[in-house]
Order: structure tokens, then C-alpha cells, then sequence
């Protein structure tokens, strides 16, 4: 059996083990180089893939091997970057490779080159919108339609939308368009505005893939929800695949029409959440990969570890780094590493304060603040400022007295009774009020 059929062998066994989302992310692109005696030499794209399969993988992969080739006691692996990739390092100019480069945006579809599958990192936080992504891609319009997925800001919602569709252009001729809530909301206002909404509806009708982003934004935008319901259903009846995003699931978007929110949760309905510290340390190694550069690993927990929300700011301090090594051409050790994201990582989300609470939690419930601060005694009211009252003492540990004076003067007694009993329903395993209180905190680190 030649490296290649047996690679092959090992491959088709792993893969009945493990999710295809991290068989498509840590096994893409390997190969099994060579064996000598005890020891089986396996080839991998990148540091980054080599580390992982060495830690997570390696035993999984030696015992497949074993069962073919009983003398291989060990694995080396080692890095074989494609050749062509290789040329086209040395072929780029050093000047431009200081630019960090976003590509340019499609006119016709909206959207990015750059957000593809393969610079996606899966991880447990993100398996499952991964897999439900990657089915979509593949069989659009077949199954998960509507494909909803959910999570807190900068965690990879609109990466993993536009994989989607840059996936399926790639393998087929169809029509793809990704659009921003806010600019199809714009789109409607100006079509009523300017007596041509029928014309703005024609844009609309011979779409195969249409993607909406942060769809949440629509809460409350009666006529703008009207015409997306239209949109949908003459979509849907044609076999046509929807894919939204949002910072909520669809039952926590308040003002949200009920006909419209049945629709969204009529598909596939799957969540990112936070990043583990291994995995934020992956993400730093893939995006130093791709800006061909390297740091020491201390300097890659040293950022995980200090950014634990949002794979945004992961980023945006890697290339603070990665721009002072290119520019001053000094190598970042530890030391100039904190210097340099010093004021990045002492950013004022950390010390929150009760506005923001009170902002984060008014944005979540599209309640107005003034509202909160008042004297309403509506439900869709009195429930927000409870979860405005039960974040001040439990996030910030301030007094019931304090607490009351924030929200225009309010008694104690009456805080205490919205702290116990929001404090209670938790207890009570409430999961949406926990998952609601859970995607507020989220927002905090965007405020």
C-alpha cells in the first residue's frame, strides 16, 4: 500500500470519528510523507494545523495508522506549505506586505473574498452553526431554510454568512446577495419615500440566495418586517435558501412580528458563542499565518487570555503587533507586546458602569431609557428594568439604595423584590431568561 492509499485509509476512518466541521478545519491539505521504520512523517499546511493535530489529534491518528502498519510507534509532523503559495511569498514586493489588505467587495453579491471556510476556525463554540453553515453551502435551498444563526457581537457571525455564499458562487451559477438589515431597511424607507417600493421588490424576486445580517435591527420596523415577510414567503416557495443573522435568538427580538418570527425559527436555528482559551489561541495563530508572520506562544495566551468576548478585538490587537514588527522591524517579544496594547486591554468595558448596563439592557428589549428610569408599569417595561436591577447588584455589586436613584429614584424594597425575584427564575433553570441575561452581557463588551 503506497503513503497515499494508506493516508487515504486513515482519513476514511477518522472522519467516521470526528464532526465533518473539524475534519474539513485540522485534516484538509495533510498527507502522510513517508515511514521510516517506527516513525510516520505527516505533512501539514501550516504551524498552526501541526500544533493542533500534535495535541488533539495525534492519538487518534497514530492508532489508525497502527492497524495498517503495526511498526509505526511515533508520528513526526512537519510543515509542507503548497508551492504555489511559496512562489507567491516570494514574489510579494516587502512594501506590500505591511498593507493589510481586505479585498475588495463584490458589487453584485456584497460580499468579501477574504471571508471563506478554510480561514474560519472551528471550535466548540461554533461547531454546530459550522456544520449547519457548510450543509447550506452545499445543498442550498434543501435543507436548514431558513438557516438562523445567533451570537454575540464579533464573534464570527458575518465570516461564517459570507462562507456561505462565497462557497456557493464558487460552485454554482446562482444568485447570491448578502445586504445588512439596516440598508434593506433603508431600502424600504426610500421606496415608500420616493414611490418606488414595487421597484425596490423587484430586486428581490430572482435571488437563490438571499443573506440578511443582524436581522434583530428590524424589531420594531413594522413596514420594513411587511415587506421582508413578502420577500420571504415568495423566496421560500421557490426553494430559494434564506440565511439570517442575529445578536438574539428570534424569541428574544422584541417587537418582532409573530408571523415573521414563526418564519425564522421554521429552519435551522444555531448559536456561536464565546470561544474557549485554546481555541482563541488558535484564532491568533491562523490570522499571524495568514499575514505570514509569527510571535512566541506567550505572546498568543498573553492576548486569549486578556480578550475573551469578542474574536474582533482578538484580531485588532494581533495586528497593532503585527504592524509595530513590520514597521520597526523589531521582533515583538513579551514585554514590548504589553507596552504596545497597553491602553487596548485596559479599554473602559472592564470597569463597566450603570449606564451602560442601562444602555445594553434598553437596546436588548428596544425599551427606551427614559422608560426604564420611569414609572410604567407595562410588562414590556417592568421586565427589562427587573434585568436592569439584577445586573447592577450582581455585575457591579452596588447597594439597593444606589440602584433605586439610577432608575429614577425608585425605592429600595422595590429593587430588592426585582433582584430576588430575577435571582429566583434563575435558579428555577428559566433558560431564556438565562440565555437573554447571557446575550445583554455579550453587548456590554460592544457598548
Amino acid at each position: 500500500m503506497t503513503e497515499e492509499k494508506l493516508w487515504q485509509a486513515v482519513l476514511a476512518e477518522i472522519q467516521l470519528s470526528v464532526s465533518s466541521a473539524n475534519f474539513n478545519t485540522w485534516f484538509k491539505n495533510t498527507n502522510l510523507v513517508k515511514i521510516e521504520k517506527d516513525r510516520a512523517v505527516v505533512a501539514t499546511p501550516n504551524s498552526f494545523v501541526k500544533e493542533w493535530l500534535e495535541s488533539k489529534y495525534n492519538q487518534i491518528i497514530l492508532k489508525s495508522i497502527c492497524k495498517k502498519k503495526e511498526e509505526v510507534k511515533k508520528i513526526e509532523y512537519i510543515i509542507e506549505r503548497p508551492k504555489r503559495k511559496e512562489k507567491e511569498e516570494e514574489e510579494t514586493p516587502p512594501e506590500n506586505q505591511l498593507k493589510f489588505q481586505e479585498f475588495s467587495i463584490d458589487q453584485k453579491t456584497n460580499l468579501n473574498p477574504k471571508y471563506t471556510f478554510d480561514s474560519f476556525v472551528v471550535g466548540p463554540f461554533n461547531e454546530l452553526s459550522h456544520a449547519a453553515a457548510w450543509a447550506v453551502a452545499e445543498n442550498p435551498g434543501l435543507v436548514y431554510n431558513p438557516l438562523f444563526i445567533y451570537g454575540g457581537v464579533g464573534l464570527g457571525k458575518t465570516h461564517l454568512l459570507q462562507s456561505i455564499g462565497n462557497e456557493i458562487i464558487k460552485k454554482s451559477d446562482k444568485k447570491v446577495l448578502y445586504i445588512q438589515a439596516q440598508k434593506f431597511i433603508s431600502g424600504v424607507v426610500n421606496g415608500i419615500r420616493n414611490g418606488r417600493i414595487e421597484e425596490f421588490k423587484e430586486e428581490y424576486k430572482d435571488i437563490d440566495v438571499l443573506i440578511i445580517d443582524d436581522i434583530q435591527f428590524l424589531s420594531g420596523k413594522e413596514k420594513t418586517q411587511e415587506e421582508l415577510f413578502h420577500t420571504f414567503n415568495s423566496l421560500y416557495e421557490k426553494n430559494k435558501q434564506i440565511i439570517l443573522s442575529s445578536d438574539r435568538p428570534p424569541k428574544s427580538i422584541r417587537a418582532l412580528a409573530e408571523r415573521l418570527r414563526s418564519r425564522f425559527e421554521g429552519g435551522m436555528i444555531a448559536d456561536i458563542d464565546y470561544p474557549d482559551l485554546e481555541t482563541r489561541i488558535a484564532i491568533l495563530k491562523t490570522k499571524a499565518q495568514e499575514h505570514n508572520v509569527s510571535f512566541p506562544d506567550e505572546i498568543y495566551s498573553y492576548i486569549a487570555e486578556n480578550i475573551y468576548k469578542n474574536i474582533r478585538e482578538l484580531e485588532g490587537a494581533l495586528n497593532k503587533l503585527i504592524a509595530h514588527q513590520k514597521l520597526t522591524k523589531n521582533r515583538v517579544d513579551l514585554k514590548s507586546a504589553k507596552h504596545s496594547l497597553k491602553s487596548l486591554l485596559n479599554s473602559p468595558t472592564r470597569n463597566m458602569s450603570p449606564s451602560e448596563i442601562i444602555k445594553a439592557v434598553s437596546r436588548y428589549y428596544n425599551v427606551p431609557e427614559k422608560e426604564l428610569k420611569g414609572s410604567s408599569r407595562k410588562k414590556e417595561v417592568v421586565r427589562p428594568r427587573q434585568i436592569v436591577m439584577y445586573l447592577l447588584r450582581e455585575e457591579l455589586g452596588h447597594s439597593f439604595p444606589f440602584i433605586g436613584r439610577q432608575l429614577g429614584g425608585k425605592d429600595h424594597t422595590s429593587v430588592m423584590y426585582s433582584y430576588s425575584k430575577i435571582e429566583k427564575e434563575l435558579k428555577g433553570n428559566d433558560q431564556d431568561l438565562s440565555e437573554e441575561i447571557t446575550l445583554i452581557k455579550q453587548t456590554l463588551f460592544t457598548l
